[in-house]
Parts: C-alpha cells; structure tokens; sequence
C-alpha cells in the first residue's frame, strides 16, 4: 500500500483558543499552606470522597422524603455509581489548579471540594448516559447502570420489555446526577464576584459536554467524518470538559487574573486533546490487557475519530481506492472480522495517519506544559502535582502511560491507579 502524501489540520480553527499578551505568573499569596488545605492537598481524593459522602447522604435523604422505592432503586443507585470507581481526574485538577494559583483559605477549600463533587455528579451523567446510548452492558466491570436497573425490577436486560425499562430509567439517573450536580454548586458558598466567574464556567460546561457528544452521535449516522470535525468533538468531549474547564474552576477560587487563566485555558486544551487523540490510538492499536477494552471497539462503533478522519483524507488525497474501501467495509460493522481489524490498521499505517496522530498529541503535550509554567509556579508544591496531572493527561515522552485517565465516556476501563496519581498522591515518580 502507497504511502501517501500528508494532509495538515488546524487545532486552532477546531478548537479555538484565546490570544492576547503573554501570561504572568500567579501570585504566591491568598492563603497558600492553611492547615485545612494543607490536609486536602495530602489526600484529594480523600477529601473528595468525604465530602461526597456527605453531599450524597443529604441527597438520598432527601429522595427518600419523596418517596421510598424512588431513593432505593435509583438515588441510591446514582449515589453508588459516584462513589464506586473512577479516578476522580476532574477534581483534582480543579484542586492542584487552584493550589498552583496560591489559594489555599477555608472558604477556598471548601469550595473546591464541592465543586469537586458536582464534577463527579456530572460526570455520572455522562457516563450512565453514554452506556445506554452505546448499549454498553460493562461500566467499571460492573453491569452498566440500565442493565442494573432492569434486573433489579425483575426484568430480563434483553427483553423488549427490560431494555425499554432499564434505559428510560438510567435516563432518570442520569438526569437526578446532573439535578444533584448543579444543587452542589448553587449551595456552594462563594464571595460574589467569585460565584459569577464559577456560575459561568459551570453553565458554559454543562452546554458543551451536550454538544461533544451530539457531535459524537452524529458522526456515526454519516454527519460530518472531516478531521476538522473530529477536532472539534474531541475538543468538546475531552478538552473542555475534562481538562480545561475544571482548571478554570481553580483559576476563579483563587481569583486568578486574567493572564494567568487565558495560559490554564490554554495548557488545559492542548492537555486535553493530546488524550484524546492518544485514546483514539488505544481504541485500534491498544493492548486489551492494559486497556480492559477489546481493541477496535471505535472501528466496530464506527467512532468519527481524528485517527480515523486523517487516514480517509489521505487515502483520498492519494486516490487510493483500496484504502478508502477497507475502510469503508470495517469502520461502523459490528460484524468486523479480525482480519478486517488487521487490514484498517495496515492502512492506518501505510498513510501515515497513526505517526501522524502520534506527533500531533506529542507536540500538544510538549505546548501544554510549555503553557502551564508561563502560568504557575512549577517549582512549589502545588505546580509540580498540577505539571505531574497535565503531563499524566497528555501522556508521551512529556508525561505517563497514554492509558493513564480513565473512565471517559468511551474511554477503556482497567487501568491502574499508579497510572494516574503523582507522586505525592502515591504514584510513582519519573
């Protein structure tokens, strides 16, 4: 198979970024070392899973004042999907994002830590979500939450009767997460002009994370395949979602001025498409033993990937009619044959579009850390755990294992815990 020539793509146009002068560091001040933050920042998942803990209580609670099968069969439920797995990326780069900036107070603290809650409640929406539109069984090596939901009624899952129960309500459970999610963040206590910063990050999230995923959606039905298309999903399902918009949660507790949050916009963008496209690799050339996924799920599913996006584009810019018809027999077949698997990979790699992809999430990693040190201090305690979580983000030669953040929507479960914590959290040093 020819090799064939490259196609470029702008990042930039996909995924927009902010321009203006060139950041400043953040300030040393605001609280940096209290005693309550100094606690947290030995533990952040502790503290995290603490306080959801009692977040959670007061909402099952609460449910079960409505009614008593409705809080057990599915707030405890969502209660239960929260608390159970998970790795809970989003909160601590809100926390180290914040730490890193120099806040540190109580009411900081405070703050963070519920913020991280809501983040997790809306990632349960997310993920129960996006195993019934996947009619995924699996969640964490568990039945997924639409599975669950029949079997407890006493139905069978691949019943016509089961499935239509079991998905309409993990819809409900979805949604009860993100009702939970957004009363975290308004009973969350904030100084004003704080609150405002937060209220429209939040509500700017919660619109984007739809949108990644419509986008998604649409692109498995024959919408749009382009790469610039695909960018653009990948900026709002894992960029913004993931990356960015928690840091910028830590950027507005701390106050953060307006040089040093465009620099956290910007390290958080490219750290969050630089997993993207290193997840896009893990969904064809992955080992299932390390990844937990059998490897070409995103072929079968007919996943609208950058991967797959740049290999057509240069399959056809080459007119390389055999390319473009493998291709077209594999990607979206439930029904791929091994041999099939083999053959989108061999075109994968004869046009270029695997090295390509490499590079591009290898140059983005580099640009995040680059953008991350003009914006924080990577040299104290909080900028080190925040360059330890953007390098683990963006994997490559600049961070960890491509594998390391898990459970995304679409992400691959089973990866281990030292793949995703910094040393400080208990993971192993570089």
């Amino acid at each position: 198979m020819a090799r064939t020539p490259a196609v470029e793509h702008s990042f930039a146009a996909a995924c927009p970024l902010p321009v203006g002068p060139g950041p400043s560091p953040c300030g040393a001040g605001a609280g940096a070392g209290a005693a309550g933050a100094g606690a947290v920042d030995a533990d952040v998942v502790g503290a995290v899973l603490r306080t959801a803990r009692a977040v959670l209580a007061e909402r099952v609670a609460q449910a079960s004042e409505i009614d008593a099968s409705f809080a057990e069969e599915l707030a405890g439920r969502v209660r239960d999907f929260t608390l159970e797995g998970g790795k809970r990326l989003r909160p601590r780069l809100l926390w180290w994002g914040m730490r890193a900036c120099g806040a540190g107070d109580a009411t900081a603290t405070a703050a963070a830590l519920r913020l991280g809650v809501a983040l997790e409640l809306i990632q349960t929406c997310a993920l129960i979500h996006d195993d019934v539109m996947d009619r995924s069984r699996l969640r964490r090596g568990k039945p997924a939450v639409h599975i669950g939901l029949a079997a407890s009624a006493g139905l069978s899952p691949e019943s016509e009767r089961g499935s239509a129960f079991g998905t309409s309500a993990a819809v409900l459970a979805g949604d009860l997460a993100l009702v939970w999610a957004d009363d975290t963040v308004a009973e969350t206590a904030l100084p004003t002009p704080v609150r405002r910063r937060v209220g429209a990050i939040w509500r700017s999230m919660r619109t984007e994370m739809v949108a990644g995923q419509f986008l998604d959606l649409r692109g498995q039905v024959g919408g749009d395949s382009s790469a610039a298309r695909a960018l653009r999903t990948a900026c709002l399902k894992s960029a913004l979602y993931s990356v960015e918009r928690p840091l910028l949660f830590g950027a507005a507790l701390a106050d953060a001025d307006e040089r040093t949050t465009a620099a956290l916009r910007l390290a958080g963008r490219s750290a969050g498409i630089a997993f993207q496209l290193r997840d896009d690799l893990l969904g064809v050339f992955g080992d299932p033993g390390l990844t937990g996924k059998p490897s070409g799920d995103d072929i079968r599913e007919g996943k609208p990937t950058y991967l797959l996006a740049v290999a057509r584009e240069r399959a056809g810019a080459a007119g390389d009619e055999g390319a473009l018809a493998v291709l077209g027999r594999a990607v979206g077949n439930p029904d791929v044959t091994d041999d099939d698997l083999g053959n989108v990979r061999d075109v994968l790699e004869a046009t270029g579009a695997r090295a390509h992809v490499e590079r591009e999430a290898e140059h983005l990693g580099e640009e995040a850390v680059r953008r991350l040190g003009e914006a924080v201090d990577i040299g104290s305690y909080g900028g080190r755990q925040l360059l330890g979580l953007v390098r683990t983000v963006s994997g490559g030669r600049s961070g960890h294992s491509p594998t390391a953040p898990a459970d995304e929507p679409h992400g691959h479960d089973g990866r281990t815990a030292d793949q995703v914590l910094t040393t400080a959290e208990g993971g192993h040093s570089r």
